[in-house]
């Protein structure tokens, strides 16, 4: 692809790196916003760089929020004895649309996967083993995806509070083997949320 201006090209390589966006995509968004008044850019410009600074993760959940403590876990009308663990926000925000979730989120950042070099420790699993053994949770809803990795994921966390009384359950395969959170309908995802299953019998069945 030849460019005109060496600007013009800087700007399509550097949002070409996003996920999901070739160079054509990244050309027609850098026309789009030469197109705009200068203002709407500087206040894109403005809100990426403000977001990168300010950004925080929550010091309880790991969920990504705008203070050390995020909205839902500051919420008092939230069940905090019943934990939702996650991947990352997409599923937070995918399980949240769905409006039958009233409990609190644990987002581990990622899921166990030898193949991509992502341990446990790499993890956030060791702050939620320490919520559990606190003895003020009582149910663990796994919402990893059902994916070999993920089923691992939620296998190993299992083997960490096993010798606790805290509940352990998982989300209703409503969702397809090897699905993201994400991608499902809220009414689907909904359903999995409220239909949940022991977590033991959803491996000894396996």
């Amino acid at each position: 692809m030849e460019f005109s201006s060496k600007l013009i090209e800087k700007a399509v390589n550097e949002i070409a790196q996003l996920p999901g966006i070739g160079k054509r995509s990244a050309l027609r968004l850098v026309l789009h916003l030469l197109k705009q008044p200068k203002e709407q850019t500087d206040f894109l410009s403005k809100a990426l760089v403000n977001m990168r600074a300010d950004i925080k993760y929550c010091i309880s959940c790991h969920n990504i929020s705008d203070n050390e403590i995020c909205e839902i876990c500051s919420n008092v009308n939230r069940n905090h004895q019943i934990i939702c663990v996650v991947e990352d926000i997409r599923d937070v925000m995918a399980i949240e649309g769905t409006g039958q979730f009233r409990g609190v989120y644990h987002v581990l950042g990622g899921k166990i996967s030898p193949i991509e070099g992502v341990g446990p420790s790499q993890l956030k699993i060791s702050s939620l083993v320490e919520k559990v053994k606190t003895g003020s949770v009582t149910e663990i809803i796994f919402a990893l995806s059902s994916t070999m990795e993920g089923d691992t994921t939620n296998f190993f966390i299992y083997k960490q509070i096993a010798d606790t009384t805290v509940i352990m359950s998982t989300i209703a395969r409503g969702i397809a083997v090897g699905d993201e959170l994400e991608y499902a309908d809220e009414v689907t995802l909904g359903r999995s949320i409220l239909h949940r299953v022991p977590f033991e019998k959803s491996f000894k069945n396996n």
